[in-house]
């Protein structure tokens, strides 16, 4: 294997690693986060407003589901801002907290857009790929040496 290879392979894995931890996060934070807010959302206004997202047509359930997710970016490169003028601890809680409501937010949005989303050709064709995807390289995750050790930990 000349030296390309081998540094192509390494970054190919590097970037798979950091994928299956921010999925590992994810898949953690989806259910429980979620059902966290569906709790909160039994308030009447937010009920509310839940009844009104699942009855959105598909094209507006897709923006519904973009938007938070788009305005959340700012407060990412706000963290990096911070990282980068010394402020590591402040730009990890903002970092943290960002992907955490983040999670909470799309995970419940998804549960009330999908049905929408899946009326979608190209959503419906892509979503069970893309999940299927996700699942193989969790359970990898899970099935690797280290994640059990963690585990056993």
């Amino acid at each position: 294997m000349n030296p390309l290879q081998a540094l192509l392979r390494l970054v190919k894995a590097l970037l798979l690693g950091t994928l299956a931890l921010l999925l590992v996060f994810e898949e953690w934070g989806w259910d429980t986060l979620s059902a966290l807010i569906g709790w909160i959302a039994r308030l009447p206004l937010l009920a509310w407003l839940e009844r009104r997202i699942r009855a959105l047509p598909p094209w507006a359930a897709l923006l519904m589901f973009t938007v938070p997710a788009l305005a959340l970016l700012p407060v990412k490169l706000g963290a990096l801002w911070l990282f980068s003028q010394g402020h590591a601890a402040l730009g990890l809680v903002l970092l943290l907290g960002a992907k955490l409501l983040g999670t909470a937010v799309l995970a419940r949005l998804f549960h009330l857009t999908q049905p929408a989303l899946m009326q979608l050709a190209w959503f419906a064709r892509w979503y069970p790929r893309w999940k299927a995807w996700k699942d193989r390289l969790l359970a990898y995750v899970r099935d690797s040496a280290p994640w059990r050790a963690a585990r056993a930990f």
